[in-house]
């Protein structure tokens, strides 16, 4: 079945002439990304647009949200005076489930325990014309690249991992609920517009060599916020020499060095693909504009010239890297790791390995690890490790069942998980004998943050490819190097491990019976969308209040966070997923990750009020029953990681009133624009010393708060004296009027108002 087909057919028809209308407007060749960009322009332009600088409105083709952000932003929507979503739309229901035993009674544990939750998804897709993917259809990025993505398309997605679809050429870029909102309700999505990283890749992969190794390394290169603000395009002969859900994969972890997404460009591995899933109609119309679906000629001959930064990769040399622990950037080659396991005293003894996830869910991923499972069986080796897969999805779980894939996963001890998050995202019942115990997993994840996977902060995560993870729980310890190094079998035989092979896609084609998907109703005027009053896990949303018209003045400093603060940190997810439809009850996990600057604790800072140390939400709370507002200060990166708005929500709630940060990852800026609050930086980042434990905060300038221009921060300190800086801020006009009405959803409300 072919989604969409009218839409993406109206793209195609108008692509060539958009494509040759921004050539004639730049006077040069195009890269890929300004192909597409240009063409999805909510209005035309003749003039170009400044990279980093110039503040773009687009038009996206689809939206695609999953159950946990889903919640909030349809909660959003349904107050924005539409009837139906303005473009093609989905909600994916694959968060909510906790791996816990294995696939089919952890499936039912979540349908059973998210009932009112996925029926309230379920009756509000209905109703405004979403499409709904059923708890065990599968992950969202997974489902979409199997049913939705289309090259040369964009698409945004409530999840940061959005990205993803960019294995199939498209711009698709993970954004908050807000966004979501003006999308679905027919209005323009802004971004700035993007810088472009080109990675070229020359070479051909092999042996022990897989997709996830080329983002691996590249991470180590740019780091968690080398990408912020960029698209990363991968072009060359190397990026045509690989699958698509390969390239997939490389989309999918860009996020983790801040891209706004990654991108390849059209070749004959996404035709295959798109054929294969059932889309041959799709490749047709790709094929008859392909010349539109790649950088032009120039740009390969000369990359230097067209893109901001160019990083160079043989795929000849490439060898496989581990990444971790802590942070997705702390790159190793595999030839150098075990080293660096010793020399750090890291736990070598692995205790879990986990495959799957949005990340390395394809059939190839699934068949090579398998053909190391297969290998561990024929030549005698344990499994040393407890060893988890999950599939992306029920048509990849059906068809590796079908062909034997799982049987052997089985034979080797390996558990099926269900095709959700699970582990990924910190929806894991871990059995383990101590919590404080120092140990390490592996994954073939894409986030290793402190905490992330199992709520321990003993526990340390390091992420490889699929292939390295299997043999890495064949042998049970970190420093074993599957290229170099022998095993010892049950008969005291030294073996090695051969290297992975596997199929690209399933020889016999993929098959499903159910693959999970019900499709809105005709008309769903007459659907009911019930939130009770009393529910514990929804909450209708009641407007945020507009700004007074005055400078913010007398306000507390709640928090001097310290170091990585993500939005992990700012909004946990694990247990704290139930709540994300209740605003007020999930605000109660606000901060409480952070790191106090002054004590070096987790969730724990001095009330100004009472002297007394205790919880951020509930000082904060206690800040707001007394008509305060307070000032979150933080480091470099401000708010990485998910897209996930209830990280900005929160804070809005509790009567936080601005954000003051070294820097601030893309998509939390954004999201705390959408509600309404203060996202400032420093302007010179030394000024974060300055603010003590007990300062009162003015933030004044905001009579004349303009585009470009700094506003003053007054520390007013506790000995009596004062001191002020100035802070810096990227709001534009529109911006502003944001957070003068409140929020940017008190725009939208206004205007349907005006229209009603």
């Amino acid at each position: 079945m072919v989604f969409d087909i009218d839409m993406i057919k109206k793209v195609y028809a108008a692509l060539p002439g958009k494509v040759e209308a921004t050539r004639t407007m730049l006077g040069r060749p195009l890269t890929l990304a300004e192909k597409i960009l240009y063409a999805h322009l909510y209005a035309p332009t003749t003039t170009p647009y400044e990279r980093g600088k110039s503040y773009v409105e687009f038009a996206p083709d689809r939206v695609a949200m999953q159950d946990a952000t889903a919640q909030m932003a349809l909660l959003q929507f349904m107050t924005c005076g539409r009837d139906k979503v303005a473009v093609p739309s989905t909600v994916h229901c694959d968060h909510l489930i906790q791996a816990k035993v294995g696939a089919e009674k952890d499936l039912a544990t979540a349908i059973d325990t998210n009932k009112e939750v996925y029926d309230f998804l379920s009756s509000i897709s209905d109703k405004y014309g979403i499409g709904f993917w059923k708890p065990g259809a599968g992950i969202i990025h997974q489902v979409v690249l199997e049913n939705y993505a289309f090259p040369g398309g964009m698409m945004i997605g409530t999840d940061s991992h959005t990205p993803n679809a960019g294995g199939l050429g498209m711009v698709a870029i993970g954004v908050g609920g807000a966004d979501a909102v003006d999308v679905m309700a027919g209005l323009p999505w802004e971004l700035k517009m993007p810088k472009l990283i080109g990675v070229k890749l020359t070479g051909k992969m092999s042996g022990w060599t897989s997709a996830k190794d080329i983002i691996l390394k590249v991470a180590g290169i740019l780091t968690v916020k080398g990408g912020t603000g960029a698209i990363v395009e991968y072009f060359g002969e190397g990026a045509d020499s690989f699958s698509a859900t390969g390239k997939a994969t490389i989309c999918n972890m860009g996020a983790e060095i801040g891209a706004t997404c990654s991108l390849f460009a059209y070749d004959t591995k996404m035709a295959d693909y798109l054929k294969i899933t059932g889309r041959a109609d799709v490749a047709a119309l790709a094929d008859e504009v392909r010349e539109h679906l790649r950088p032009d000629a120039a740009v390969y001959a000369d990359p230097a010239k067209y893109y901001d930064q160019v990083i160079e990769i043989n795929l000849d040399e490439l060898e496989p890297y581990v990444n971790g622990p802590f942070t997705p950037d702390l790159a190793w080659p595999i030839s150098k790791f075990a080293q660096a396991v010793k020399e750090n005293n890291w736990p070598d003894k692995l205790d879990v390995a986990l495959i799957g996830s949005c990340t390395n869910s394809s059939y190839e991923d699934i068949s090579r690890s398998a053909s190391l499972a297969q290998q561990a069986i024929n030549k005698q080796l344990d499994m040393k490790s407890e060893y988890t897969i999950t599939p992306g999805s029920e048509l990849v779980r059906y068809t590796i069942e079908r062909d034997g894939l799982l049987n052997t996963f089985d034979q080797v001890g390996g558990v099926v998980l269900a095709n959700a998050c699970g582990p990924c995202i910190g929806q894991w019942a871990r059995h383990i004998d101590d919590p404080n115990r120092k140990n390490s997993i592996i994954t073939s994840f894409n986030r290793n943050f402190a905490k992330r996977n199992d709520g321990y902060a003993s526990t340390h995560a390091f992420v490889a490819s699929p292939e390295i993870v299997t043999a890495l729980a064949i042998a049970g310890s970190l420093s074993f190097n599957p290229l170099t190094d022998k095993l010892k079998n049950k008969n005291g035989e030294e073996v090695m491990l051969d290297e992975p092979v596997g199929y690209e896609l399933p020889l016999q084609g993929f098959a499903v019976e159910d693959a999970g998907y019900q499709a809105p109703a005709e008309d769903g005027s007459g659907v009911q969308v019930i939130v009770s009053p009393t529910s514990d896990r929804l909450q209708l949303l009641e407007a945020f209040a507009a700004w007074e018209g005055t400078d913010l003045t007398g306000l507390k400093l709640l928090i001097k966070a310290k170091g990585k603060c993500t939005t992990d940190h700012i909004s946990m997810a694990g247990p704290w997923l139930k709540y994300r439809g209740h605003l007020d009850n999930i605000s109660n996990n606000m901060l409480i990750g952070a790191v106090n600057a002054f004590n070096d604790k987790t969730d724990n800072v001095k009330n100004a009020l009472t002297g007394a140390y205790g919880a951020v939400p509930a000082t904060m709370r206690d800040y707001k029953a007394n008509g305060l507002g307070a000032v979150v200060v933080g480091d470099e990166n401000y708010g990485e990681g998910s897209s996930r708005e209830h990280a900005a929500m929160e804070p809005r709630h509790l009567g936080v009133r601005a954000i003051l940060v070294k820097s601030f990852a893309r998509i939390h800026e954004t999201n705390l624009k959408k509600q309404g609050m203060l996202g400032l930086t420093f302007a010179n980042k030394e000024d974060y010393d300055k603010i003590q434990e007990d300062d009162t905060i003015d933030i004044t300038g905001l009579a004349t708060f303009a585009p470009g221009k700094q506003l003053t921060v007054v520390l007013h300190h506790q000995d009596g004296s004062s001191e002020e800086f100035p802070v810096n801020h990227t709001y534009n006009e529109q911006q502003i009027e944001w957070f003068k009405a409140g929020g940017a959803l008190n725009v939208i409300r206004a205007e349907a108002a005006q229209k009603a």
